[in-house]
């Protein structure tokens, strides 16, 4: 077993608002949103006043303990207020994707009960239609305004009391994100206000952030990740986050430069335009301090072409999942330099890590052994929405979460991720790793971006195949050239057996790649 260097901490029993916004009448004047694209500035005093009133006007509409709540919206300087009105009113949250399909929000509002949704007029059009398919929402809400509809501005008008909700930070769930964990179904992930608020007190230690700190949300607060790491955890220590609505490079780099951002935490897609696209060089980025890269395998030759380019420490990795609300590891700020390339980080306070044979599970393994990375701590899910015995599958009786992923640990306490037990290919008897594979294509400077999953032979047996995106300039690159790219540095038994020339990778918000839709085109 390993366990945490940090020390431990006690269980942070509050309610999400109070453990994120305690603090925030004193911060004060200091901005704590800033839209990204045309300046519009809320200060603590003005999130601390405007959530209350928000969550006065929920409660008076009718929002009450149990209710679920759907936020359906893009990153905006409203999503923080609306998610913690929310929860202040007694409600849990559902976090929707703005890039869901009306299909995808209707199952998600089905699943979750949700009798109420706020969303943005853009996308009020699918709002609509999601709960005419489910017949259970009750009213739809706007952040900013739409004929018909009652939006949050409206909302600080209201002279309803504040609510005073019991919540029980131990039982109540703040948050309930949809995750298709280990299994590919969606499922809603039940994380109670103790454990997303504990979450943030264990990675304090390591990466935390407070006034002066300047921190760019450009991945999606729907997520979990840019939900804690983005929105929650600066807030809750009076940094300032600058908000973007999506990722577009050239306003990432516009929002860097003239926000003067100190830190980036990132999926690795925005990693690789860093170290590669020509854009980068015209922008001032001496303002960054650091970039943490997670919710997907950051290869280290690229982390490293990315730290060159800006002339910074190595960038650092962090490794978590939505079940684990979703920390668990991170390289901590102070350590970036010392950390060896390619690892997910340390333990973070609290946490207790296993490594289980993958032939054995009952084994546990030690130190540069690779297996099933299994946790535990104070952070894991109550379980997953109505699937009992989908959360007994993931989570033992021990306590101990069965996360997927195989990865070893050195003897420094380093984690490093090898990929999902899942998605390891077999052939003939070995285990090759799809990451690895990936990382490897990408040091090829005729190759903008790969994806590597298992396919088939007549034989029936099992091989790799690649899904290479060539860069602009390598437009004749052929296929032998890739293989043999491959062969000349690897086992035998890793080589590429096909490739596949695509225009782009499928791949989620987070940067996760969509493996299921390459298997749909073989």
């Amino acid at each position: 077993m390993f366990r945490s260097e940090y020390a431990d901490i006690p269980p942070v029993e509050l309610p999400i608002h109070e453990a994120v916004l305690a603090r925030a009448a004193e911060y004060g004047s200091t901005p704590a949103l800033i839209d990204g694209t045309d300046g519009t500035t809320l200060t603590y005093q003005q999130v601390d006043r405007v959530h209350r009133r928000v969550a006065a006007a929920l409660a008076e509409a009718g929002v009450r303990k149990g209710d679920v709540v759907a936020l359906h919206s893009p990153n905006t300087i409203s999503f923080p207020i609306a998610f913690h009105a929310a929860t202040r009113a007694g409600a849990s949250v559902t976090t929707v994707h703005p890039l869901a399909t009306v299909e995808e929000f209707a199952k998600q509002l089905r699943d979750s009960a949700a009798r109420w949704i706020i969303t943005v007029s853009p996308l009020l059009d699918a709002a609509r239609e999601a709960a005419e398919h489910t017949g259970g929402v009750t009213e739809i809400f706007v952040c900013d305004s739409a004929p018909g509809h009652r939006s949050l501005i409206d909302m600080l008008a209201s002279a309803a009391p504040e609510p005073a909700v019991d919540i029980d930070p131990v039982e109540d769930v703040a948050v309930l994100p949809y995750s298709s964990g280990t299994t590919g179904r969606p499922k809603g992930v039940m994380l109670t206000h103790r454990q997303i608020a504990t979450n943030l007190a264990q990675l304090q230690p390591a990466i935390a952030a407070g006034p002066g700190d300047r921190i760019l949300a450009v991945l999606p607060f729907a997520h979990i990740y840019g939900l804690t790491t983005l929105m929650n955890m600066p807030l809750r220590h009076g940094a300032t986050v600058v908000v973007l609505p999506r990722f577009d490079l050239e306003t990432l780099l516009a929002a860097i430069q003239s926000h003067r951002i100190t830190g980036l935490y990132v999926a690795p897609p925005i990693v690789l335009a860093l170290a590669k696209h020509p854009l980068v060089d015209q922008y001032d980025l001496s303002c960054l301090k650091y970039v943490i890269s997670a919710a997907a395998p950051l290869d280290a030759s690229l982390a490293a072409a990315c730290s060159r380019r800006l002339g910074l420490p190595p960038v650092g990795q962090a490794y978590g999942m939505t079940e684990v609300s979703p920390g668990t590891h991170v390289v901590p700020l102070d350590a970036m330099r010392q950390a060896p390339p390619g690892t997910v980080g340390r333990l973070i306070a609290g946490t207790e890590m296993r490594i289980v044979s993958l032939d054995d599970p009952g084994k546990d393994l030690g130190t540069g052994e690779s297996g099933e990375i299994l946790i535990r701590g104070p952070q894991i899910m109550k379980g997953y929405l109505g699937r009992p015995d989908d959360t007994a599958a993931m989570i033992d009786a021990g306590g101990w979460l069965h996360t997927g992923d195989v990865g070893h640990v050195d003897e420094g306490g380093w984690l490093f991720v090898v990929d999902r037990v899942k998605e390891l290919i077999e052939y003939k008897g070995f285990k090759v790793a799809p990451a690895e594979l990936e990382a490897l294509l990408l040091t090829h400077p005729g190759i903008a971006d790969a994806a590597v999953i298992g396919v088939r032979n007549d034989d029936g047996t099992e091989v790799p195949h690649a899904y290479v995106v060539r860069q602009p300039n390598a437009s004749d690159l052929p296929e032998g050239e890739v293989m043999m790219y491959v062969a000349e540095r690897v086992a035998p038994y890793q080589r590429i057996r096909h490739v596949t020339f695509i225009d782009g990778v499928p791949r989620a918000a987070t940067g996760k790649i969509l493996r299921r839709r390459l298997r749909e085109r073989t």
